[in-house]
């Protein structure tokens, strides 16, 4: 695809965005370019990509073509002007803090995270000399009372794992403009294909694709999609950015690479030095997966609504967390950002508290047991468990993953077989019909 990619609508995007037919061989599917390495023209050629004078590949811990496609495929679907690919969802969050923080600088993280993001953020960043400040998604009048001199960046996921919060991500890059940081927004609950922030205010937008992107539980990778628009030069606080790199013979990422310097540092520094990088194989499967994004999601989305709405008259169940719903303190807010739904997690709170939660992720037959979200296939867990049971209770609660919480990831089965696997095991975890009259 050569054209403008605002000239396409979205499903054409997810099937042709950064790919071409081969030029070698003419295979119209994305290649898997599974080598480590690739020869050079000559020493010339060589000497340019070493000192990023121009573009290529050298080594597949840097760039791959496979992976490159899928870049530029999900900055087009976020609206993004480029894109750095990585292991994990974990591992791009790292590289991305990685161009921005240094020891003793500070970032505000929304409370309502995953659990893994809340201890990464609380007990591996502060290895690094980096400190998180935790603020209130509902009230972004507690970001702003967070910012200090040493405020790095705001971080937030547009639809908080597990219990659906959605932050209000133009209110909350107002904050982070006054303070003059980029709003960095994990967008994997909700995918591009319900919600774009970058077209809302975010800075940076930060996906695991290991769920919706690819879709299909069988592939690990994270992205990090730069917006294109952030000043690095308005202040003092990005040396990273706009300070000579000695590594490189004096470039400036920001000046010398534009709207795209992030993402460019992200590679030649990030990958290179600490080397999370994303397989070629892994690559290609997540490629497939977009390629039926806007089908699936509207389709998970549908069936959620449906799975919530029974969940919610169930006389085993004390509350539904879903933004979906009416009842949802979070519905108006979500119905005028994401008007296409809201996505397909969502957390319910058992009257049987702990004990009941557990027997009820035991109980079920159709629906899976494991630590994922964004399958095809349905999926439940509890919380306090497992994902977030290094937090302490306190720390559970204020994370939306109390004693009492189950977490459900709703797939592609047919509904009425996923309302009848979770009514069967809640009458066996719980011992209460469905009816809750």
């Amino acid at each position: 695809m050569t054209d403008d990619a605002g000239d396409y609508g979205f499903e054409t995007l997810a099937i042709h965005a950064g790919a071409m037919p081969d030029p070698t061989t003419g295979a119209r599917a994305t290649p898997i370019y599974q080598t480590t390495s690739f020869v050079f023209d000559d020493v010339d050629h060589a000497a340019g990509l070493f000192n990023l004078q121009q573009f290529g590949n050298i080594y597949t811990r840097l760039t791959n073509p496979t992976i490159s496609v899928l870049e530029e495929r999900v900055a087009a679907l976020e609206g993004g002007t480029a894109a750095c690919a990585t292991a994990s969802g974990h591992a791009a969050q790292f590289v991305a803090f990685l161009n921005l923080m240094q020891p003793g600088d500070e970032f505000i993280a929304s409370k309502k995270l995953y659990g893994g993001s809340i201890t990464q953020f609380n007990e591996t960043f502060p290895q690094f000399g980096w400190q998180a400040r935790f603020a209130d998604p509902t009230d972004p009048a507690s970001f702003e009372a967070a910012v200090t001199d040493k405020t790095r960046a705001i971080f937030v996921e547009s639809t908080s794992n597990p219990d659906g919060v959605i932050a209000n991500i133009e209110a909350l890059s107002a904050v982070a403009k006054r303070a003059g940081v980029p709003l960095i927004c994990d967008n994997t609950m909700p995918s591009p294909y319900l919600y774009q922030p970058l077209k809302h205010g975010a800075d940076i937008v930060i996906h695991s694709m290991t769920k919706y992107l690819g879709g299909h539980g069988n592939s690990m990778g994270g992205i990090i999609i730069e917006g294109g628009s952030f000043d690095w030069y308005q202040n003092d606080k990005f040396p990273l950015m706009t300070q000579p790199t000695k590594a490189y013979h004096g470039v400036k990422f920001a000046e010398t690479f534009g709207n795209f310097g992030f993402s460019v540092r992200a590679k030649a520094i990030g990958l290179r030095d600490i080397g999370p990088s994303l397989s070629p194989f892994n690559a290609f499967m997540i490629l497939n997966g977009i390629e039926t994004l806007p089908l699936r999601m509207q389709r998970h989305v549908d069936s959620a609504q449906a799975v919530a709405r029974f969940l919610e008259g169930h006389a085993a169940v004390d509350w539904v967390s879903y933004p979906g719903l009416g009842s949802s303190p979070h519905h108006a807010l979500a119905n005028r950002l994401m008007p296409r739904g809201t996505g397909a997690v969502f957390t319910i709170g058992l009257k049987g508290g702990y004990d009941a939660g557990v027997r009820l992720v035991e109980a079920c037959e159709l629906v899976s047991h494991l630590a994922n979200i964004g399958d095809t296939r349905s999926l439940i867990i509890h919380p306090a468990s497992t994902t977030h049971r290094q937090l302490d209770e306190a720390q559970q609660q204020a994370a939306g993953a109390g004693p009492e919480v189950v977490r459900l990831s709703i797939g592609l089965e047919t509904a009425d077989d996923i309302i009848a696997d979770l009514d069967q095991a809640l009458s066996e975890a719980c011992g209460s019909g469905k009816s809750a009259a």
